[in-house]
């Protein structure tokens, strides 16, 4: 997800009735293109922040389109941060035949993951026009599973990352070529980019359509201390550069078990890089403490998932020697507080007309909460005393609660 920190006054922004009618009409002329005998229906319409996503019926095919507009997120377009309406579509015509698009990638990886053992991946149905279809993958979600069966957390969770295995082993990312990755979907990465040293616009704005004055102004005093913290933990961490690939998108939600959770899981969305499997655990950590805050599902059942996560992470690190963990934990926890910054500015960023989805639409109504979080956890960090996994647990579930 590709964000500047600069924004248009907003009467030259694109407005979302402009950037939905021109995505929808394209994933018709797009799907006419491909099946020119089917009929095409638009079924429901998926809230997202980084792309224009419906289900679709082609003929008797039940399908999802996404489209993508010059590759940047929905949210950083409607900022403004690409021009108005008019300038944004002249670039979109050029962009929609680059062999680099953001789509034209995302296919080519799903085709890449389908050659391989592992993991398991929704099929790609078409491609055109910058817009991609892929089959639907009906079944419940690890996010749905989680919360039904919480004292199963630590087998659900592996299950995914195990399926990562052939990614994640030494020498994997000649499998990809440089130009097919997809860096746009990196916690640090993204982090850098919105949070760089001019980012003060960018932070000052937030929440400015989803926030009423008093929580706007403590969630941008505690936002802009956490990435100040977290842009010198980020200095201390590890050089990413290595020769094993990262999923670089995985979420519970698009985790899915058509089969039950007994059975191999598909993963949804790839965003293929170069990275160190922490990348996948960070973010699979990260947007599991999103799903507690979004659903509050009780004090029990909370905890248990927070405990499987624990016991995740106690099993990743199970080969380091205790003065090695330290700083294992340390990295984990930066990367998990980056995303989660990373995910949480771009909600409050969203315009208050684009439809958000339930996560997202949670996270803004806990963002103080989130945000006091982030704030806590990362002054732990830069403090560097015992007992940050632990701390940052009972953080979490006190926000969940």
């Amino acid at each position: 997800m590709t964000i500047d920190v600069h924004a248009a006054p907003a009467l030259t922004r694109p407005t979302v009735a402009e950037v939905f009618v021109h995505a929808a009409a394209r994933i018709h002329q797009a799907a006419a293109g491909i099946w020119p005998s089917e009929p095409v229906l638009l079924d429901a319409h998926v809230p997202s922040v980084t792309g224009y996503v419906h289900r679709a019926r082609v003929g008797d095919r039940v399908l999802y389109a996404k489209a993508s507009i010059l590759g940047v997120s929905l949210v950083s377009l409607l900022r403004g941060t690409r021009g108005s309406w008019p300038t944004v579509l002249q670039a979109q015509q050029e962009y929609e035949q680059r062999p680099d698009g953001l789509l034209v990638r995302e296919a080519a990886q799903l085709r890449i993951l389908s050659g391989l053992s592992g993991p398991q991946v929704c099929p790609v149905a078409g491609m055109r026009d910058g817009v991609i279809f892929t089959e639907a993958v009906p079944g419940p979600t690890l996010a749905d599973l989680l919360l039904v069966m919480p004292e199963r957390t630590r087998e659900l969770m592996e299950q995914p990352l195990a399926e990562l295995r052939p990614l994640h082993r030494p020498g994997a990312a000649r499998r990809l070529d440089p130009a097919g990755a997809i860096g746009e979907r990196s916690i640090a990465g993204t982090f850098q980019r919105k949070f760089n040293d001019a980012a003060d616009t960018f932070v000052d704005d937030l929440g400015a359509e989803r926030c009423n004055p008093e929580t706007r102004a403590a969630v941008v005093e505690l936002v802009r201390a956490s990435a100040s913290r977290l842009r010198g933990l980020r200095t201390t961490l590890p050089d990413p550069v290595g020769t094993s690939l990262a999923y670089g998108d995985l979420k519970p939600e698009h985790v899915v078990f058509p089969a039950g959770p007994d059975c191999r899981p598909v993963l949804l969305d790839p965003g293929l890089l170069r990275g160190s499997p922490m990348v996948d655990l960070a973010k699979l950590l990260s947007r599991t403490v999103l799903v507690l805050v979004a659903h509050r599902p009780g004090p029990a059942i909370t905890r248990q998932i927070l405990d499987g996560l624990a016991l995740l992470a106690l099993a990743r690190a199970g080969h380091l020697s205790a003065r090695e963990r330290r700083p294992w934990l340390r990295h984990l926890l930066t990367l998990w507080l980056m995303d989660t910054l990373n995910i949480t500015t771009t909600y409050l960023s969203a315009p208050a007309a684009l439809p958000l989805p339930r996560l997202g639409a949670a996270v803004v109504d806990r963002a103080l909460p989130l945000c006091l979080l982030v704030d806590a956890v990362s002054a732990d960090l830069l403090d560097g005393g015992p007992g940050m996994g632990d701390r940052s647990l009972g953080r979490i579930a006190e926000v969940a609660a």
